[in-house]
């Protein structure tokens, strides 16, 4: 256990951080409450800074410290997490709590702690996020589970706490039942792995399967796995529940559903697969989910893993897409991109690791999953961010109202420059524009499922991109070419700057990375490295066999 602890140290600061900050939020003062903000960024970015620079080294990691499929995931992963979680951070200011403390500033109400949400709200925050960090650290499928559960459970609490509306709370009480149904699907998953392989460590799981097999019990387990997991990242048939939850929840925290779970979501599915066994094969040839060694009587079952991914992706990417094209609602088309953006994804799971001689980025789908995973991060908090930084004047209520529709975005380029545009630059990049990021993030999804010979899935990406086009478009020219309606009521930028902020850093990020890109794939290529051979564990350690002895 004690290897163990030199893997977490950034999940351990940011527990410390929550644990002050549910105390900081509960003072009576207000710049102390204010604070709560900041000393949650300060855990976050000391976590990002360790996990980048203090992780231990991959080649290191023994059987008993880590998972060893993909070891060098880990690092990157936890990297990537803080850093879309510090620009997710910035869009929480004033989610909870608005109205309660405006009250109190103008000495009609006395300060509650039972009325004040904000200590638990940024605790939920920092709990996700740990817990999605975890993720990326299980080497076990109870570790995996629990890890899974502690990123999704707190974000249950903050769509229903998000917002004063009624749907906030419906959403809620939506959300946590599809949630429950998910998790049940891949708890049952993982159990029947258990009986299939009498371990849940997935490196021993990994051996086994290399040395006899997978049998039918233990498909059976990996498939239910597999779409359980797909609640997650919102695919079909589990998406159902996303648009309600993004339109009911707050734009900021619906910004937050669209990468925390998600991401959460890629990281056990491509665990999986690796257990499974993505196989490498000699130079020339790709590498995917069936080249897997067969089980015992020649059945190709791991045939059935690449199936049901390969169809994932297609209907995935389809029906996002297509639903996407007829909505007016920007937080509804949102959330429906979000289901497209994950069949694209799955394109690169279906397409695999390449092989051991294959050293360009291109090659390989994990790492283009890898990196899409952030380009799709940063680009996303951006179309968000300015949701969430404009608003119209209070209602009946006295409660702020949300922007929602495509109309409210006209001429948002003349009202209010810096967040027409972000928006802009953060549609066309979601759209896959060149030269900005979302191509280079999408480019390596196309050139690995070429390299893997899965051009008919190939085909469907592109076609599915074309269609992307037609609200990607809207999104970016209601912004840039259309004027305000004289007789709307107007858009006015909300109270809270760093909302803003965080719509410039996302439209900035989308362009400077874009020029970063070549050294970002090459870290991207390192994290999504499959070490060749599955490991057989022995004593504690590992030790690997080579593709060739097969």
């Amino acid at each position: 256990m004690i290897d163990r602890l030199q893997f977490l140290w950034p999940e351990i600061i940011l527990f410390i951080t929550t644990c002050v900050v549910m105390v900081i939020g509960l003072s009576k003062t207000y710049l102390r409450r204010k604070a709560t903000a900041l000393i949650a960024g300060a855990g976050i970015a000391l976590a990002t800074v360790w996990a980048a620079t203090r992780s231990p080294d991959a080649e290191s990691v023994t059987a008993a410290a880590g998972q060893l499929l993909l070891p060098h995931m880990v690092a990157y992963a936890k990297t990537l997490i803080g850093i879309v979680g510090l620009m997710l951070l910035l869009l929480m200011a004033g989610t909870v709590d608005r109205e309660e403390e405006a009250q109190i500033a103008a000495g009609r109400r006395s300060f509650d702690p039972l009325r004040s949400n904000r200590a638990e709200f940024y605790a939920f925050y920092l709990f996700s996020l740990t817990g999605l960090m975890l993720c990326a650290d299980a080497d076990d499928l109870i570790w995996l589970f629990l890890a899974l559960e502690l990123t999704s459970l707190p974000t249950y609490i903050m769509v229903a706490i998000s917002t004063a509306q009624t749907r906030g709370r419906e959403a809620g009480v939506k959300y946590f039942f599809l949630g429950a149904l998910g998790a049940a699907t891949f708890l049952y998953g993982f159990a029947l792995i258990y009986g299939a392989t009498g371990s849940t460590n997935l490196n021993t799981i990994a051996s086994h399967f290399r040395t006899d097999g997978i049998s039918p019990l233990a498909m059976a387990g990996l498939l239910l796995s597999l779409l359980g997991v797909s609640f997650k990242i919102a695919a079909v048939p589990m998406h159902f529940y996303t648009p309600d939850v993004y339109e009911g929840a707050a734009p900021q925290v619906s910004a937050f559903l669209a990468f925390v779970p998600k991401t959460a979501g890629f990281i056990s599915i491509l665990l999986l697969c690796a257990v499974a066994g993505w196989a490498y094969l000699p130079a020339g040839q790709a590498g995917s989910l069936t080249t897997v060694k067969a089980a015992p009587g020649g059945t190709q079952l791991p045939e059935l893993m690449r199936l049901m991914l390969w169809v994932m992706a297609a209907l995935t990417m389809t029906v996002g897409n297509v639903l996407a094209v007829l909505q007016t609602s920007v937080k509804r088309l949102l959330a429906y991109s979000s289901v497209a953006h994950s069949g694209y994804m799955l394109v690169g799971v279906v397409a695999g690791p390449g092989g051991p001689a294959d050293q360009g980025f291109t090659s390989n789908g994990v790492s283009a999953v890898l990196f899409y995973l952030l380009c799709y991060g940063v680009m996303n908090v951006g179309c968000f961010a300015v949701l969430a930084a404009l608003e119209r004047s209070p209602g009946r209520d006295g409660n702020f109202r949300e922007t929602e529709t495509l109309a409210d975005l006209r001429g948002l380029c003349t009202t209010h420059p810096a967040l027409g545009w972000s928006m802009v630059i953060c549609s066309l990049s979601l759209l896959g524009m060149p030269p900005l990021l979302g191509f280079f993030g999408k480019l390596p999804l196309f050139t690995a499922g070429i390299r893997a010979g899965e051009l008919p899935l190939v085909v469907i990406l592109g076609l599915n991109s074309a269609i992307a086009a037609y609200y990607y478009l809207r999104m970016a020219f209601a912004p840039f070419l259309e004027t305000p309606d004289a007789s709307a009521e107007p858009v006015i930028a909300s109270p809270f700057r760093v909302r803003q902020l965080a719509a410039v850093v996302s439209a900035g990020g989308v362009v400077l990375l874009a020029i970063l890109g070549n050294s970002l794939m090459e870290e991207c290529r390192k994290a999504g490295e499959v070490r060749a051979g599955i490991p057989f564990v022995t004593g504690g350690k590992a030790e690997h066999a080579s593709a060739a002895a097969d």
